[in-house]
């Protein structure tokens, strides 16, 4: 499956970048280092995503957002909205391309002049201008459990669904950000009701597609990659259908879609 991910980045660069971002971002910002990387989220108050990335930080007050779904221009229109008197600025960089790297410590940030690298420990993701384009890192994320959010899943998902704490992408106890009450609420009492999961569909799909059983919306596929083991995907399911899943079948869909499972992640 050909790599179909366009790099969108943005910069948010002054001397309030860090306050600015650790205010506004579900991650521990301020413990970020230069020269790393981690997972972080831009959450709605109703506490569901609204963009997904790595946040890098490259320099004592530059930081590199790499939004895994999304479009950086439109997330630098929403963000200056809580700019107000804060010395930073937000920029969109131009669109660039995503390959596969030589493999780097996770976390860790290689910046060259035109490319940068995110450490993922077996292989690195890297944003380059122009070149020839390697799509394994595809693959090897979805089975890490590392979502992807196509369009129609953004300001939808809860974090618990794309088991972002467990990335580290959301922090409990940091104190305010937009949507943490909900995020701490739903953590404490144990509320959550979607998961992630990572199987095999018996045909292929696109991401975005809602899966249904008896007309009832039960899951979405997140991401799709053709393997050895046939169509891969990482998938959003309710909780109730993996409870009802049989042993060598997790599920059928509507449409004569059957799931078979291979991992589950919590939130």
């Amino acid at each position: 499956m050909p790599n179909t991910h366009t790099a969108e980045t943005l910069l948010i660069e002054g001397p309030d970048a860090m306050s600015f971002a650790h205010a506004q971002f579900s991650s521990s910002v301020k413990s970020l280092l230069a020269g790393q990387w981690q997972f972080s989220a831009w959450l709605d108050p109703q506490g569901r995503v609204r963009v997904l990335f790595h946040l890098a930080r490259i320099g004592e007050e530059r930081y590199l957002l790499l939004l895994r779904g999304g479009s950086a221009a439109d997330m630098v229109n929403s963000l200056q909205h809580y700019v107000f008197r804060a010395k930073l600025t937000l920029s969109a960089q131009p669109p660039r391309q995503l390959t596969t790297g030589p493999a780097l410590p996770l976390h860790a940030i290689s910046d060259a002049a035109e490319s940068i690298a995110f450490g993922c420990d077996t292989h690195s993701l890297q944003v380059t201008p122009t070149g020839s384009v390697q799509d394994d890192w595809c693959l090897l994320q979805l089975r890490e459990g590392w979502p992807w959010l196509p369009a129609s899943t953004l300001n939808k998902l809860l974090p618990a669904a794309l088991s972002l704490q467990r990335l580290q992408a959301v922090a409990i106890d940091k104190g305010c950000y937009p949507g943490q009450e909900i995020v701490a609420r739903l953590h404490f009492r144990s509320a959550h009701k979607w998961h992630l999961h990572r199987g095999t569909l018996s045909q292929a799909a696109e991401p975005g597609l809602v899966l249904h059983i008896d007309d009832r919306d039960v899951g979405c596929v997140l991401e799709m990659v053709v393997s050895d083991l046939g169509n891969e995907v990482l998938l959003v399911l309710k909780d109730e259908v993996m409870q009802q899943a049989t042993p060598d079948l997790a599920c059928a869909f509507d449409g004569q879609i059957k799931f078979r499972h291979l991992a589950s992640w919590p939130a």
